[in-house]
């Protein structure tokens, strides 16, 4: 048996959040973050590796909150800091920019953590490269969230490009997610049932593409879908984040449809409360019982 189902590698970052028409807010945030703790309180066995200068952020205090996730920390001289402006009430449309970025991860920052998955979970271009895709997949399945691809600080903003090498890379990775507008600058496709199919056709062995209204999931043989059912949207901060590490934990010892049924109950319920998931697994379950009739 592995020593952990999961490897999260990202940065937990310095967020300044400004809903829509509210003030200013300053939290911690990243991938890793909401990764981390959605795992980790469905009972699977967790490990992280944040990066971070420890003068601006302690992931060591951050993930203390739950005593089941083994923290690796590296230093950087840089820490990430993230503004964020919500456009809309229901936080589908945001804008971003980025004040500093860590020090890209290197392999040698990269303890040898004996897991079933490597999930790199980055913010940005940068963070984790393509040699960091390599390493992970010579360790474990790889389990990738794009957006630390695609997304590109330039002029101080954050905004999106095409992956030039993602033909050489997918076939690498287990599991890949994306969001709908991800998924589009990937493939050219609006459509996200044949974006997925173009991407497991590029070689990602199990696709994700998340929606505010849902979560699809394509093997290479069917399409899963799954629908969300937040019954409102306080917390939806961190969405594909847990929706991802929830769903790709569930996969090591459960089939497709439960996984996604799992995932998107797990998710739905955390969007109803701001900062990570801090329930656990028997909340998700009365929760699918109610609203996923599972």
């Amino acid at each position: 048996m592995k020593d952990f189902d999961t490897f999260v590698l990202g940065q937990v970052c310095v967020d300044v959040n400004t809903d829509f028409g509210g003030q200013p807010v300053r939290e911690p945030g990243g991938a890793v973050f909401y990764s981390g703790f959605a795992a980790a309180a469905m009972g699977h066995r967790v490990a992280v590796l944040p990066k971070a200068n420890p003068n601006d952020v302690n992931p060591v205090d951050i993930f203390s909150k739950n005593p089941h996730i083994k923290v690796f920390a590296v230093q950087s001289k840089q820490s990430t800091f993230i503004r964020n402006v919500y456009l809309t009430a229901d936080r589908e449309r945001r804008e971003s920019w980025v004040d500093s970025q860590i020090e890209p991860y290197r392999p040698d920052d990269v303890p040898a953590v004996d897991a079933s998955i490597y999930h790199l979970a980055g913010l940005m271009r940068g963070d984790l490269g393509h040699d960091m895709i390599r390493l992970a997949a010579s360790r474990a399945m790889t389990a990738l969230d794009v957006q630390c691809i695609l997304r590109v600080v330039k002029d101080g903003q954050m905004v999106f490009e095409d992956w030039a090498e993602k033909k050489k890379y997918l076939p690498l990775i287990r599991f890949l997610k994306t969001d709908a507008l991800e998924a589009e600058i990937l493939t050219g496709l609006t459509d996200t049932e044949a974006a997925a199919r173009l991407l497991f056709q590029w070689g990602a062995k199990e696709v994700m593409i998340t929606h505010n209204t849902e979560v699809l999931v394509f093997d290479g043989n069917k399409i899963y879908r799954q629908p969300l059912k937040p019954r409102n949207l306080s917390g939806r901060t961190g969405r594909g984040d847990t929706c991802f590490s929830g769903y790709i934990t569930e996969r090591l010892t459960k089939e497709i449809p439960q996984s996604l049924r799992t995932a998107a109950a797990l998710v739905s319920l955390k969007m109803e409360t701001p900062g990570p998931f801090m329930g656990n697994r028997e909340d998700v379950e009365k929760y699918a019982a109610i609203f996923f009739n599972c």
